[in-house]
């Protein structure tokens, strides 16, 4: 069964996802390269990057890490 989201809340993934996928460019990380690193399948990374995933918070501790940044900065996207 397909999760489904209001539009306020697919807008924020997306958001979210946007900027997942600026950061991980900025680290030269390909998608597949970054999924590896981190321990995450391929196919989830593109999920969260295209704003179809809810991300747990394991999962938002693991992309930080990868990303080396902090969660709160991983988070910032929000505030802007």
């Amino acid at each position: 069964m397909k999760n489904t989201y209001s539009p306020s809340d697919r807008k924020y993934l997306k958001l979210f996802g946007a900027h997942v996928r600026k950061l991980r460019k900025q680290a030269g990380f390909s998608q597949e390269d970054f999924a590896l690193e981190i321990g995450l399948d391929r196919t989830y990374m593109g999920g969260v990057e295209r704003g179809e995933r809810n991300l747990a918070l394991l999962n938002l501790r693991k992309i930080a890490r990868g990303l080396k940044v902090s969660v709160s900065e991983l988070m910032a996207f929000a505030v802007k």
